[in-house]
């Protein structure tokens, strides 16, 4: 199994949501995060001042899978969520060693 976390934009969640629930995957969870990487933050301006805001906002997707989803779930969201800007965000996969649903104690990929 698998866990991909994919940290997007704010505006790109429904397109990979409804992406996603199309192809067949229908279980995540977003989360509001803030963060920066290589953009640094941004510069704003408000009524004449600027002044800098170190984290921007962003979206966290978490998606649990089996091995053989991993991939088309990552092109997925890559597709959905691209402009090719600065600040599309990244996509983080690790292995997961267990899932337990504890409504009714199924463990492994029975539990996803």
């Amino acid at each position: 199994m698998k866990k991909i976390e994919a940290v997007v934009r704010h505006h790109k969640l429904d397109e990979i949501k409804e992406a996603l629930v199309t192809k067949g995957f229908g279980g995540m969870t977003a989360t509001e995060v803030q963060g920066f990487g290589r953009q640094k933050g941004q510069t704003e301006t408000y009524r004449g001042a600027e002044y800098s805001i170190d984290f921007v906002p962003k979206i966290k997707i978490e998606i649990v899978c089996t091995d053989e989803q991993c991939q088309e779930i990552v092109d997925t969201i890559i597709q959905k969520a691209q402009s090719g800007q600065i600040g599309d965000g990244k996509i983080f996969i690790s292995e997961l060693t267990d899932a337990i649903r504890i409504r009714t104690a199924e463990t492994g990929s029975s539990a996803i």
